[in-house]
């Protein structure tokens, strides 16, 4: 009996120590694509409640594709909405490999994950609920290879 009482002490002190943890990500999402292919009609999305516009937050898109996708580079376009904002929306390229063709993201096993920036040190124009959205943004639909794609909010220090 004493051996299961430590091991639920350990197991309760675990779980204190990480709830005490502060995290300062607002949202962070993921959306797998069936097959592995991104369609147009497959947007990732998230909404978010700004409660103090005066700090800021920086956001960035997740990416993991494998080994077998054919580009160097991928397109997304990136809306946001809102509040005052009304409807916003801007192109992104990124860079996924060097001209050599060795991949820039970290791999394990064969997938290769990736977290650009989108908005950085941005802050909301008002408190309120936000819309956020991204659309793979190339020729090809669907885009072949890519696994999943997320949105992450980090809360920034002022």
């Amino acid at each position: 009996m004493n051996d299961f009482r430590a091991l639920m002490l350990f197991f309760i002190g675990g779980l204190l120590l990480l709830s005490g943890c502060d995290s300062n990500d607002i949202i962070d999402t993921n959306m797998s694509f069936p097959a592995r292919n991104w369609n147009y009609s497959n947007k990732v999305k998230a909404i978010v409640e700004i409660r103090d516009a005066s700090k800021p937050v920086s956001i960035y898109f997740k990416l993991r594709h494998t080994s077998d996708y054919r580009y160097s580079n991928v397109f997304v376009l990136f809306h946001l909405s809102g509040g005052v904002l009304g409807k916003q929306s801007r192109r992104y390229e990124y860079r996924l490999a060097q001209p050599d063709g060795q991949w820039n993201g970290s791999g394990s096993g064969n997938l290769y994950t990736y977290a650009f920036p989108l908005l950085t040190h941005y802050k909301f124009p008002a408190a309120g609920k936000y819309a956020l959205e991204i659309e793979q943004n190339m020729r090809d639909n669907p885009l072949r290879e890519v696994s999943d794609a997320g949105i992450k909010m980090v809360q920034l220090e002022q």
